[in-house]
């Protein structure tokens, strides 16, 4: 089996239970090579964390940000990517994640175990800014976390949720991660996507600094390679967790292995507790080189912007992407729902920051329900879902699902027919976006999504759209 899970009703129960597995006649069990309780303070457990240092990059702007943290100033840690930054693997997932592990890091380097907001009622908050004020001259001293990781998705989606789930309402963190390096396969530009959200990043007023997460699978699968031009383009920290812990795995006890493959992995995608701690302290070890150059006075010039006008590796088509639904408006698009004006309240689910309280994404869509008409014995007259659009490039992001109801649809750009939106594909509730348009130059579209010939009494959810202007 890959996984045996014991679920609860309520969050952080814990139990303990004996697992026993019995072999039939004729089969015998190899030998197993017994793993020893993983030593943090062994050379070869430092020596990995070590290797995981890709590149330090510029640390202009993380240094800007740790001087922040150290004066007392309000500092905004950021992550955006897939499941494992959702914390896929981690139990409690809010708590055991490496999003908060590295959070926790930070702050415990740079401001001290004193300045939690996240875990301090508001008067105990109030009451530390009230004598940080007297004893220091300064104001709030805390750290903040920002954690926005989506199973199962890329960077395509990624770049187009990024205003929302990571700026909010006028949020702005000073370093964000980005972690996309083992759910891009899927991604239909091949990395054009994931440099647009870099530059889109790297372009915000505020500049914020980025670092580049590398994750890897059980089967030491990774698109390291492609992201890292990208980084060395902009030259940006990049962290690997595929040099740092794949090497020794293949290591005996005598060898000096510090961690097994199976201490690592919860499954064949995800880290165990132990290994999102591994990542956190990977995360840690730069923030440590960039302290020791800050503390001798290597502060390194900025040159960012200048990167910028130059061109990009891959691409940048969609580093101006918006999203676009029923909450989020554009002006340069005229919609009529059609038979799609339901809304579809059974969405994909994350927990984010440091809650456990699941958000569903995508809440503002557009649903097509033909199941309603199919009991009534009615068919619609108008089922179509049309939008008028200006934009030079448009992806729509549809709702997958393992329902049998769910239907498949067919999308028409100017007449003409550009795909089949199959929600089966995946197989489970998910959100998942496809390119529709691309063009060079901005102008009018009609836009047209209607039922597969002989879906119509099924369900379709149209997420939302992804529109470059």
């Amino acid at each position: 089996p890959g996984q045996i899970r014991f679920i609860f009703q309520e969050p952080e129960k814990l139990a303990r239970v004996n697992v026993r597995f019995y072999l039939n006649d004729g089969f015998l069990a190899p030998e197993q090579d017994g793993e020893e309780p993983i030593d943090e303070k062994a050379v070869g457990y430092q020596n990995m964390i070590a290797r995981s240092l890709l590149s330090k990059g510029n640390l202009f702007r993380m240094q800007k940000a740790i001087r922040k943290a150290e004066e007392g100033e309000d500092v905004t840690l950021a992550f955006i990517g897939g499941s494992i930054t959702q914390g896929a693997g981690a139990i409690p997932i809010h708590k055991e994640c490496y999003a908060y592990k590295t959070f926790q890091l930070f702050k415990e380097r740079f401001t001290g175990p004193h300045s939690d907001r996240n875990e301090k009622s508001e008067e105990s908050v109030a009451a530390d800014e009230d004598c940080n004020t007297k004893k220091a001259g300064v104001g709030k001293n805390h750290v903040h976390l920002l954690k926005a990781g989506v199973g199962g998705t890329s960077s395509e989606l990624g770049m187009i949720r990024f205003d929302r789930d990571v700026l909010r309402n006028a949020e702005k963190p000073d370093i964000v991660v980005v972690e996309y390096a083992v759910n891009d396969e899927g991604d239909e530009t091949h990395g054009d996507c994931y440099e647009s959200l870099v530059r889109k990043i790297l372009a915000l007023p505020w500049r914020p600094a980025i670092i580049l997460l590398f994750m890897v699978f059980a089967d030491d699968f990774t698109l390291q390679e492609r992201f890292v031009p990208i980084g060395e383009k902009y030259d940006l920290p990049m962290i690997s967790i595929r040099d740092a812990v794949t090497q020794q795995f293949h290591l005996t006890k005598e060898q000096g292995r510090v961690l097994t493959r199976n201490q690592f992995f919860y499954d064949r995608y995800h880290p165990t507790n132990a290994g999102h701690t591994i990542i956190a302290k990977c995360m840690d070890n730069l923030f440590a080189a960039a302290q020791e150059m800050r503390a001798v006075g290597l502060i390194p010039v900025d040159v960012t912007e200048e990167l910028l006008q130059q061109e990009p590796v891959i691409g940048k088509t969609f580093e101006q992407v918006k999203l676009l639904d029923r909450a989020e408006k554009y002006e340069n698009a005229n919609i009529r729902c059609g038979g799609f004006y339901g809304t579809d309240t059974d969405l994909q689910c994350v927990e984010m920051d440091d809650q456990l309280t699941m958000i569903p994404e995508f809440p503002h869509n557009w649903m097509y329900d033909g199941t309603q008409e199919k009991e009534k014995g009615e068919k619609m007259t108008e089922q179509s879902f049309r939008m008028n659009i200006r934009c030079r490039a448009l992806l729509l992001v549809s709702k997958d699902s393992g329902e049998l109801d769910a239907g498949r649809a067919d999308v028409w750009v100017d007449h003409e027919y550009v795909l089949t939106a199959d929600p089966h594909l995946n197989g489970w509730t998910h959100c998942n976006p496809l390119i529709i348009l691309e063009e060079a130059e901005s102008r009018e579209h009609e836009i047209e999504i209607r039922m597969y010939d002989g879906d119509e009494n099924k369900k379709f959810t149209i997420l939302g759209f992804g529109y470059v202007r």
